[in-house]
């Protein structure tokens, strides 16, 4: 489990493809240290498992399907990725629980400054979209953003200069891909409504 708040950029170093997917190498070097294996980091947004690392970089597997499904199978090498370590118990949660399971990958729109911040509009692919809801949260590149406008065929978000400072979001241009992760709270709340699976207690509902 992760919460959206990034704790650095690492570039994309190489790309090894493997008989089950493919060996991603990223720069990082975290200040507590090089990262375990078998730890659990979200890179933009998707959960991989660390399989080597060193001070300098780490190495994660990427399945088949997370290629596929997710913007990890298409970025040039040196692309800059979004970095968090999962969440440790009792830690703080600054942003919304994001679980590294991307929903669908959304394209970059639009964009136009306002202010200090910068007003960016992306697509809402199908499997996103019925769990967007205004002022709500979700999942960009896993940066946990605020949805500050919604509309039938995109939504928009306020990207403040520190979260431009920290992230990939301030290199994205009209048409990047990024991964979208909707909130785990409205996929309960549909799956609730569609299955009527609520226990003995429902119909005190």
């Amino acid at each position: 489990m992760f919460t959206g708040i990034i704790e650095a950029t690492g570039a994309l170093v190489s790309r090894q493809d493997v008989e089950d997917g493919a060996v991603l190498r990223i720069a990082w070097s975290p200040a507590e240290g090089p990262l375990s294996t078998g730890e659990s980091v979200a890179v933009s947004g998707v959960c991989l498992t660390v399989i080597r690392s060193t001070v300098d970089w780490f190495e994660a597997e990427c399945s088949p399907h997370t290629l596929r499904m997710t913007t990890l199978g298409q970025l040039p090498l040196g692309s800059l990725l979004n970095l968090e370590r999962s969440l440790p118990a009792g830690g703080r949660m600054g942003g919304h629980f994001v679980q590294g399971h991307v929903d669908g990958v959304g394209k970059v729109l639009a964009r136009r400054p306002e202010g200090d911040s910068l007003i960016v509009a992306f697509s809402r692919p199908e499997s996103v979209s019925e769990f967007l809801v205004p002022r709500g949260s979700v999942s960009v590149n896993g940066v946990s953003l605020t949805i500050s406008d919604l509309q039938p065929e995109r939504f928009e978000v306020a990207l403040i200069p520190h979260t431009l400072a920290v992230t990939n979001l301030d290199g994205l241009a009209g048409g990047s891909p990024v991964n979208l992760e909707a909130d785990i709270l409205g996929k309960y709340v549909r799956h609730f409504l569609q299955t009527g699976s609520a226990g003995p207690w429902r119909e005190g509902i």
